[in-house]
């Protein structure tokens, strides 16, 4: 092995948004000691300059060893190029070759579901937990699967897609073409949704949120949800129960397919996991086939927040960074 291994690396982590770029320079302890954040470019071109000038200011300030990039959408299995990216201009790009020419580092990308649950495998709630569930609650549902210690990804690198989960039948209609998946049940956009139906089925509420939103339904948003829950709206308090009956459903089924002993709830919604835990425990231990004869997963919440991504995909890089050293 070459000396330059036995280095504790510095790497930067990429969160590669919609709306925003940001890169961190994270330690090898998952520390967090420089960033830089600017809007995402519209085109592909100059979304690749953006990582690259990112990496070039950041190594004014620091020895950078290699770069991670986490990128919600459909990767190939070997992880270097971007099939299809919804909310980027990438579309069959072949990023890491590019950038990795440009940069002369080692490249690591990454599904930001799978590059979260890396963090938290690492450095955060499933630590050193080989056999569990990343179930990523924002506005959808993502999930990474972990076996053995090492991240399952199916035979073409998509699984798994926990929020497609056929629930209800002929329900809500999905962004993804069908209907009744998991995730127009239970995520912030579905809160918001669950919000709209009641406001017209419940208008005896002694409710704020009945109130301001009754002439405006299109503007409520999950936020607005779970703020008003906070301070005990009735109406809010029936929409965040509904939404814990769901996800508790949506653990069950987790628990049956693949027997964790782990499920960590993350995303963004999993910041008001107080509002709905209880509800959504109660229904995943009714739904679990065999419970009460059998071990159930211990469920946590994930405790990197929004910046677990970047730390999980920097130390994925960092692993690069290693094996190209070795």
């Amino acid at each position: 092995m070459s000396d330059h291994a036995s280095v504790r690396p510095l790497t930067v982590g990429f969160d590669i948004g919609g709306t925003n770029l940001r890169g961190a320079v994270v330690t090898d302890e998952g520390t967090i000691i420089d960033s830089e954040q600017i809007p995402t470019p519209a085109s592909s071109h100059a979304l690749e300059d953006g990582v690259v000038q990112i990496v070039r200011h950041l190594q004014r300030r620091h020895h950078i060893a290699a770069v991670g990039m986490a990128v919600a959408g459909f990767l190939t299995p070997d992880c270097r190029t971007v099939r299809y990216a919804p909310h980027l201009p990438w579309r069959d790009a072949k990023v890491v070759d590019r950038l990795e020419e440009r940069l002369r580092l080692p490249v690591r990308l990454e599904h930001d579901a799978n590059s979260a649950a890396w963090g938290e495998y690492r450095y955060g709630s499933a630590y050193d937990e080989n056999n569990w569930v990343l179930f990523a609650i924002g506005t959808g549902i993502g999930g990474t699967l972990m076996v053995n210690g090492e991240i399952y990804r199916g035979a073409y690198g998509t699984a798994p897609e926990f929020g497609h989960i056929c629930v209800v039948p002929d329900g809500r209609q999905c962004s993804c073409g069908k209907r009744g998946c998991l995730e127009r049940y239970c995520s912030g956009t579905a809160m918001a949704t669950t919000a709209r139906e009641m406001i017209g089925s419940h208008t005896d509420l002694d409710s704020d949120l009945l109130r301001d939103y009754r002439t405006r339904p299109d503007e409520i948003t999950g936020r607005h949800v779970s703020l008003a829950a906070r301070e005990g709206d009735p109406l809010a308090k029936l929409v965040v129960d509904d939404f814990g009956l769901w996800l508790g459903r949506g653990l069950a089924m987790v628990q049956d397919f693949f027997d964790p002993s782990l499920i960590v709830i993350g995303g963004g919604v999993s910041t008001d996991s107080a509002l709905f835990m209880s509800r959504a425990l109660r229904a995943y231990a009714d739904n679990v086939v065999g419970a009460g004869h059998r071990p159930l997963a211990e469920i946590k919440t994930a405790t990197l927040g929004a910046e677990a991504g970047m730390i999980g995909v920097a130390d994925l890089a960092r692993d690069s960074f290693k094996e190209s050293h070795a």
